[in-house]
């Protein structure tokens, strides 16, 4: 039986060895060779992360993939954004990443790219339709398996784009995710002198959780800055496409607010295009990509869905709260935390004082992303009262492209449900602490409203 619940927005996820074993695996495999093949594709790039299930994964899904009569290239070892590269290094527009993303070490899971086109909603929907019904080519002659490592072609690449104007010395916490694997010698090349924290690949992550959008998992990071002399810290996420900032006084800069500085850089060479940015960002966004010549357009949480919005406005550059960055000036529009790493720090080196300039970018009061925990099924149905229902004191205006986003007139609040987990992801943001707990307690009241009884997490 294959569990619909791997199937999420953006990927294919699961729990290893329950609803993700590598039969299920092999199956996907099959079916994305037989959509690759109906695409006129001639091969996919297959990469993995650290992760201790990622070797037995990856060899399923290369089987299904060669069944399928699709040629299958091994990449091994590598982050996510080197996987995408490698689709463009190899000619071959297709590629699948192996990974289990930030989530904890029993989790894995699958991001798909068949020719250029990143599977997300309805077409993940569709393949696993396809298994279901048996919709599966089974190649006369199997599809070859080769191996090549593309890790030194990408380096070469990153180095071969940016450029730092003077050297300079950071603290690098890659969290034990496959980032270790390139991310040290990368900016080792690019000039930096490099304070590695838990850079080994280790897939059971036994140092902190792999996610830099959590306050708490920089803590290490922020430690090791306050000790030494290092200038800056960044840290990466389990598979290496989100970045995360932070300065020499241990102020964390979230993703929306490093966007403000890829925007205005962008900008000065593209005047006038849209930059893309997620309904979680910060609404100081909007004034600072006018006041830089660009046009804001905000979007839906999700990396595969910014991507999609990026190829279709031919934007020069997205964003999202969570740490995805996706340039297309430049590079290839894909979301790499390790080129956009390499990009804050082309930035910043032509400063004096990096942390300055950091220090120096528009700010709001606010919280980090604050997850309501509830059944499966039920935040869309949340959401969706409180679209329908949710009453808000001084309420300007709201967005429901993604979920529903309450403008006041000195803040917002953000009530969406995730497309990965059974849980509504809120945020606020507001000009004073006041402000911000009066918008979080008309909130509580909104929700309390349409769904009594809920324990609020705020």
């Amino acid at each position: 039986m294959l569990p619909g619940e791997i199937f999420k927005a953006y990927d294919i996820r699961g729990i290893v060895g329950k609803t993700l074993t590598p039969f299920i695996v092999r199956q996907i495999g099959q079916a994305l060779g037989t959509l690759a093949i109906e695409r006129g594709q001639r091969a996919i790039a297959v990469g993995r992360d650290g992760r201790q299930s990622g070797p037995e994964l990856a060899d399923a899904l290369m089987e299904g993939i060669t069944s399928a009569g699709m040629d299958a290239i091994d990449i091994g070892l590598a982050p996510t954004p080197v996987t995408y590269f490698a689709a463009h290094e190899l000619v071959c527009a297709s590629c699948v990443s192996v990974t289990g993303s930030h989530n904890p070490p029993d989790y894995n899971g699958l991001k798909m790219v068949i020719a250029s086109e990143t599977l997300a909603l309805d077409a993940i929907q569709r393949l696993r339709t396809r298994i279901e019904q048996g919709d599966l080519a089974h190649g006369k002659v199997p599809g070859k398996r080769t191996h090549t490592d593309v890790r030194a072609a990408y380096i070469e690449r990153v180095v071969s784009d940016v450029q730092l104007t003077r050297r300079m010395k950071i603290v690098m916490d890659c969290g034990n995710g496959v980032a270790g694997a390139v991310a040290p010698d990368l900016f080792r090349r690019l000039g930096c002198e490099v304070v590695p924290l838990f850079c080994e690949v280790d897939g059971r992550f036994p140092n902190h959780h792999p996610d830099p959008s959590r306050p708490e998992n920089l803590r290490a990071l922020i430690a090791t800055l306050a000790e030494g002399d290092a200038e800056l810290g960044i840290a990466f996420d389990g598979d290496g496409d989100r970045l995360g900032v932070v300065t020499k006084d241990g102020e964390i800069i979230f993703p929306d607010r490093q966007l403000m500085l890829f925007a205005a850089d962008v900008l000065s060479r593209q005047p006038g295009r849209e930059i893309i940015y997620d309904v979680k960002c910060t609404r100081l966004l909007e004034p600072w990509i006018l006041k830089h010549g660009g046009k804001p357009l905000m979007w839906r949480t999700g990396h595969a869905l910014i991507k999609a919005k990026l190829k279709e406005t031919n934007a020069p550059l997205a964003g999202e709260m969570s740490g995805h960055v996706f340039f297309a000036e430049r590079w290839y529009g894909f979301d790499d935390g390790l080129y956009a790493g390499a990009r804050l720090l082309e930035i910043l080196s032509r400063e004096n004082d990096a942390n300055a300039t950091l220090k120096a970018l528009p700010a709001a009061v606010s919280t980090p992303e604050i997850n309501l925990p509830m059944q499966e099924g039920e935040p869309v149905e949340l959401v969706s009262r409180l679209i329908e229902r949710g009453v808000f004191s001084r309420e300007v205006s709201r967005l429901t492209i993604d979920g529903l986003r309450v403008e006041f007139p000195d803040g917002f609040g953000l009530a969406r449900s995730s497309n990965t987990t059974p849980v509504v992801v809120l945020r606020f943001e507001a000009l004073s602490e006041d402000a911000l707990s009066r918008i979080q307690a008309d909130f509580r009241r909104a929700i309390t409203a349409v769904w009594p009884g809920l324990s609020m997490p705020f």
